[in-house]
């Protein structure tokens, strides 16, 4: 796989674009001001505008906002919170079927223009409709409850260590200049049991474990071999993906047998890993985990290697996630979720990274990195490696 990406951008994931006024065409706008040079398709990644905003065909929507990408072909992309990876891998698919030289990739989501149980219904459609959380207040925190209930009953789960990388999550944020929590600030005791502190939400899940409902949109711009070469080169490289996809009930995953507890999850890793030629973790440097959740983000780290299935506690206790580059901007809990973009926002800043422009967030070195991006309960799962 060669597939060069040749710049982005992020929006502010702290801003509440329904208090200002503004809606989902002004966050395309955001991150596409003016139509990148030579582009000659374009892809969204979004999971449910017509729910937040009543609004459908968002291929005619980022034209609206960019008029001068009137004529360039268009496709939405919805996998849950994968939406944006999958969009990424369609304009990959373009370029590499030499249908086209330059792909846009826009992913965007607006959640915060309705109430906080409004948005947790609104997401909740990613799910099984009607044959999960079935009467489940905030369905997904319900459903993460039940994997980290899951992991309990079969390694073990150390409460603390879901605290711990909680904590990581908001401190790297803090320095993120784009992060939704940069300026949250926590007491004494937030991170652990105290039930004012940090209220139980479901199950083993509390207030910090879980990622917040964000305003938000990210945009890539892909493009061939030799096109990237007529700009003069070096620029990061796509070198491979895992891309698979599971029954969409939770229950019927949790049920699979084998070492990992996701094992189309531990599949997309590898498959990641060999096309790129990547041996493993210990050939990267950064790591952009989905942690929507804290027990996703732990679940997610041993998938990818990073700890064998049911130590994924003890890395986090031992200083594993800075030693191994993961989510040095915060990741989905600090940085923030705008579900179609996150996708995107994970690609634009390992490409950051293995060119050394992540600013305050980089990781000094950083040449290979990869992405991990899950969609609803570990249903899709995308895998990015990028190289410099």
């Amino acid at each position: 796989m060669t597939v060069f990406v040749l710049g982005g951008a992020q929006s502010d994931f702290a801003r509440n674009f329904a208090k200002e006024g503004r809606g989902i065409l002004n966050l395309f706008a955001e991150v596409v001001p003016a139509a990148p040079e030579d582009v000659g398709v374009a892809h969204v990644g979004n999971l449910a505008a017509e729910l937040f905003t009543g609004q459908a065909q968002l291929g005619g929507l980022l034209v609206a906002a960019v008029p001068a990408l009137d004529g360039v072909p268009s496709t939405r992309h919805e996998a849950a919170c994968a939406s944006g990876s999958t969009a990424v891998l369609a304009a990959c698919a373009d370029i590499e079927a030499g249908r086209y030289d330059v792909a846009l990739v826009v992913g965007v989501e607006l959640m915060r223009n309705v109430d906080g149980q409004r948005a947790a219904e609104h997401l909740g459609s990613a799910a099984w409709a009607g044959h999960e959380a079935v009467g489940a207040k905030f369905p997904w925190p319900a459903l993460f409850a039940e994997v980290a209930a899951t992991y309990d009953e079969r390694y073990g789960l150390d409460p603390e260590h879901l605290g711990q990388f909680a904590a990581h999550a908001f401190d790297r944020a803090a320095r993120n200049p784009l992060a939704q929590a940069r300026d949250w600030r926590f007491p004494a005791g937030a991170f652990g049991p105290d039930d004012e502190l940090n209220p139980v939400i479901e199950g083993r899940l509390r207030k910090q474990d879980c990622g917040r409902i964000t305003d938000g949109a990210a945009a890539v711009v892909l493009a061939s071999p030799a096109f990237a070469g007529r700009l003069g080169g070096g620029f990061p490289r796509i070198a491979g993906f895992g891309h698979r996809t599971s029954h969409i009930g939770l229950a019927e995953k949790l049920s699979a047998e084998g070492e990992y507890l996701f094992p189309h999850l531990r599949g997309a890793v590898v498959d990641a890993y060999e096309r790129a030629g990547v041996p493993g973790p210990d050939a990267l440097d950064v790591v952009e985990l989905h942690d929507c959740f804290t027990i996703t983000g732990l679940v997610a780290l041993e998938h990818l290697g990073a700890a064998p299935p049911g130590d994924g506690g003890r890395f986090v206790a031992d200083g594993g996630l800075d030693a191994a580059g993961i989510n040095p901007g915060g990741g989905l809990i600090g940085l923030g979720h705008p579900v179609g973009a996150t996708g995107v926002r994970m690609l634009h800043d390992v490409s950051r990274q293995v060119t050394g422009k992540a600013g305050e967030t980089q990781v000094e070195g950083a040449r290979t990195a990869l992405t991990l991006n899950v969609g609803g309960s570990f249903t899709t799962v995308v895998t990015m490696v990028v190289t410099a």
